[in-house]
């Protein structure tokens, strides 16, 4: 019925499909501790600005950049970056955290 070659391309394709997603979940968990060592690096600079506080502030900010592709790599190798996003994405105590917030914005509204 299907001809093997086709079985081929479509497993081929659902790997390059697995292989995109995995990479913007990757590139997802790099990015949180790099916005914090910018956000770090740009308080130390901007503060008081000379050379010294800038080199503080770039190595800050490259500390958060390796700290990310540290852990993202770390997460790939392991059970893998999507499936460690859907489990902090979905995980309960950040849910009742939200529906408390629409509660109460809800009842400060009508009231």
């Amino acid at each position: 019925m299907y001809k093997k070659e086709d079985t081929e391309s479509n497993k081929d394709g659902y790997r390059f499909i697995q292989l995109v997603t995995q990479s913007i979940a990757w590139l997802q968990i790099v990015a949180s501790p790099l916005i914090i060592g910018l956000i770090i690096g740009g308080i130390i600079y901007y503060s008081n600005p000379s050379t010294t506080r800038l080199i503080i502030g770039i190595f800050v900010s490259l500390v958060g950049l390796v700290v990310g592709i540290k852990w993202a790599t770390k997460k790939w190798k392991g059970k893998g970056t999507i499936e460690f996003m859907f489990k902090t994405m979905a995980t309960p105590e950040l849910d009742k955290w939200d529906d408390e917030e629409n509660s109460d914005s809800k009842n400060s509204c009508c009231q």
